[in-house]
């Protein structure tokens, strides 16, 4: 097991000799990514810590963490108290916190290259009263005490289709220029590695589960690019895809490109590029424009071809999905299988398909107690096996060529209480109620976010996540800008109007802490909707449900569910059979068919 003690207390000697009086550690790499390479997991070799989202603060006598809702359990079960204090997100920052626990002036390291400008600012400004100041370092001393940090992927780009793209890159290229003419700008940067994949159509694997390649690149307003990449990285095929307006330089040159832009307006993204962008282009003597990244928006609306290529994969999906739940009713009951063990079982029968290239993330293969642990890790220390009389949870996805799936689905190891379905009707009604939502164009995701709530708020329940997030086209399982969460979701994204064309999750949820979790998970497309007398200038959107496996009949309570809800149920349960029963044969399509059969 590894010694966490120990490389906290590594880190705090080599902040002593730099020296720093601290040093904040983010989960993220220079581009600002939620999932990162094996490289950049910086914070989870200092504590231990496995989830996809984190802050650590190192003092000379004091450490915190910093979790969101999705990770109050899991943190505590994962880092050692007796290291480290535990801090929730939103209620406190790492700001906030260091204002009250840093002492007067006391030195505190960042690395520019993984924050944001918006970030610093808001830290200045917290401690500024007690003359704290915070430092860039040149190098992160967290490198300098890791002794076997594994170098960056050298993983090769390839080609993502025109077919499955539904648009070539010089037309993208070409919508980027013209966006930059609107703006009065000459370039922008692109520092987000799924906006750089979509811009240029090229994949990567320098990201487990995320199919994208570590690069930085610069649009200029003629469309012409600059890539800044790895060469080893480029072979043949990629370099005649890109052609001659995408001119190639090495990684390392990044940095140093920004310089070159004197007198010029650049565009740099301030939730997106990290400080040492900003930082670079300025010292250059370029004016930068504080604006979004084009591709953000461009990339969530989905094109014809896109939707199709989801629909396609996600039948496929969730054959596979179903063949596995059929697994987990029959063999589960019996004993020998655990959380690992289904897991694999699963991973099995997505790659059935023969067209399998990656799971999404890695699969939430949950039960008990671990279920009640929103984004649970399994682990070969933490793997627990599947016992009668527990809630199994099982969150997952693939990478398809032609999509990216996310599903989740919960099954009862025999008999389940009559809270247990009481629970798991109360979110499925908020799910239904999502599903069926209709809304003006422009709607926000945070003013539908209580419709997922509601019937759990009418027991005096709720959960602590969000209701639903963008997801890409075989690209990252979360997407933005849109979101469907409470207002005050950190980022904004909750703000973020709902547009046709977009693709959301639908994915309320209860958790009881110590025994199971629930957790009913599919994945919508926003449409537009007719709405009969309607006001005619008013533009009306819904959704329609792209995800087809099943949802657990045991765990319904019927009395619970309204006459339309009910008939929603039974209505997609026709659906699953009509899309994926053709793909299923013998004892799996009859389960199928038993499965879905009318509950109203």
């Amino acid at each position: 097991m590894p010694d966490h003690h120990a490389r906290l207390t590594a880190l705090r000697e080599q902040l002593a000799r730099l020296p720093l009086d601290g040093f904040v550690v983010p989960l993220t790499d220079e581009h600002m990514s939620e999932y990162v390479g094996a490289y950049a997991q910086r914070l989870a070799w200092l504590t231990g810590f496995q989830g996809s989202a984190g802050t650590a603060v190192v003092l000379p006598e004091g450490a915190a963490i910093f979790t969101d809702g999705r990770y109050t359990l899991q943190v505590r079960e994962q880092v050692s108290a007796e290291d480290w204090q535990f801090v929730d997100v939103p209620q406190s920052s790492v700001a906030a916190w260091l204002a009250a626990h840093a002492k007067d002036g006391a030195r505190i390291g960042y690395d520019p290259w993984l924050h944001t400008r918006a970030w610093l600012t808001e830290a200045k400004a917290a401690l500024a009263e007690k003359g704290t100041v915070l430092v860039p370092v040149d190098t992160n001393p967290v490198d300098a005490v890791w002794p076997d940090r594994p170098a960056p992927s050298d993983a090769r780009l390839t080609v993502h289709r025109d077919a499955v793209a539904g648009v070539n890159s010089a037309a993208k290229r070409a919508g980027i220029a013209d966006w930059l003419a609107d703006k009065r700008a000459d370039a922008v940067v692109l520092s987000a590695l799924d906006s750089i994949a979509w811009a240029l159509n090229v994949r990567g694997g320098d990201v487990d589960h995320t199919p994208v390649a570590l690069a930085y690149a610069i649009v200029g307003s003629d469309g012409t690019t600059d890539l800044f990449v790895a060469p080893e990285k480029i072979d043949d095929a990629v370099r005649q895809h890109l052609g001659n307006a995408v001119r190639i330089h090495d990684r390392s040159a990044f940095a140093g490109a920004l310089a070159g832009y004197a007198g010029k307006r650049v565009v740099a993204d301030p939730e997106r590029a990290v400080s040492a962008i900003f930082d670079a282009l300025e010292a250059g003597g370029a004016t930068i424009v504080p604006l979004r990244d084009p591709v953000v928006l461009q990339k969530a609306l989905k094109n014809p071809a896109e939707v199709a290529g989801h629909r396609a994969a996600a039948a496929r999906d969730g054959a596979a999905l179903t063949r596995f739940l059929r697994w987990v009713e029959s063999e589960c009951i019996k004993g020998g299988q655990t959380e690992l063990s289904a897991a694999a079982r699963l991973l099995a029968f997505r790659q059935d398909s023969g067209v399998l290239l990656d799971l999404s993330f890695p699969s939430i293969s949950a039960t008990g107690a671990h279920g009640a642990i929103p984004h649970y890790h399994v682990t070969e220390q933490s793997n627990a096996p599947i016992l009668p009389g527990q809630l199994y949870l099982i969150d997952s996805g693939g990478q398809y060529a032609d999509g990216t799936t996310d599903v989740t689905r919960v099954m009862p190891i025999g008999a389940p209480t009559p809270e247990m379905r009481d629970r798991f009707t109360r979110v499925l009604k908020g799910h239904i109620a999502i599903a069926t939502a209709v809304f003006p164009d422009g709607t926000m995701g945070g003013q539908i976010d209580a419709f997922a709530r509601r019937p759990l708020w009418e027991a005096g329940l709720d959960f602590a996540h969000g209701t639903g997030h963008g997801i890409g086209s075989y690209l990252a399982v979360h997407e933005g800008p849109q979101r469907i969460a409470k207002p005050d979701y950190p980022g904004g994204a909750a703000l973020e109007p709902l547009r046709a064309g977009m693709m959301l999750s639908n994915e309320p949820g209860y958790y009881k802490a110590g025994e199971y979790g629930i957790r009913i998970e599919n994945l919508l497309l926003i449409e537009a909707r007719v709405v009969a007398g309607a006001d005619p200038d008013r533009v009306m959107l819904g959704f329609e449900t792209l995800t087809f496996a099943p949802i657990e009949r045991d765990l319904i309570e019927p009395a619970l569910l309204t006459p339309d809800e009910l008939s929603w149920l039974d209505a997609y349960h026709a659906s699953v059979i009509a899309v994926i029963g053709p793909l299923l044969q013998g004892d799996d399509a009859a389960w199928l068919t038993r499965k879905c059969a009318r509950i109203g």
